[in-house]
């Protein structure tokens, strides 16, 4: 057993992300481990770009509301508790609703991310669903 150091809190950078969110490293694997958790904190309104991720990601919302949209599909909207998978290759974005502070643990595998263009705010705005 080993008590790991935690490396300071990261601004996620503007290329990737519109409005304020910022990581905290939970877990990087090294070889042959390719595990990767994050806890991830977003500002009200701030969400990632479309992206994908090479084995798929989960997420476990941990506090405030998410939303959460795979390409042409509706916005869901997630509370503390939910778990969302998104599978291998599938576009997605993630982020907080506009009126909340969002915090969800991401988990996933490597470091094979496809970043795409940012969500627009027509998108972002988009219905939303509890049910897929």
């Amino acid at each position: 057993m080993e008590l790991q150091t935690r490396p300071a809190t990261r601004k996620l950078p503007e290329k990737m992300f519109t409005g304020d969110a910022w990581a905290d490293v939970i877990y990087r694997g090294e070889e042959p481990s390719r595990t990767r958790a994050n806890a991830v904190h977003f500002a009200p309104g701030a969400r990632t770009a479309w992206h994908s991720h090479g084995i798929g990601q989960t997420l476990y919302i941990v506090q405030g509301i998410a939303l959460i949209q795979s390409r042409g599909g509706k916005v869901l909207e997630a509370h503390p508790g939910q778990v969302i998978w998104t599978p291998p290759g599938e576009e997605h974005w993630h982020g907080a609703a506009p009126d909340h502070f969002m915090t969800h643990i991401a988990l996933w595998e490597g470091d094979d991310v496809d970043w795409l263009d940012h969500v627009t705010d027509a998108e972002y705005a988009g219905p939303r669903t509890r049910e897929l």
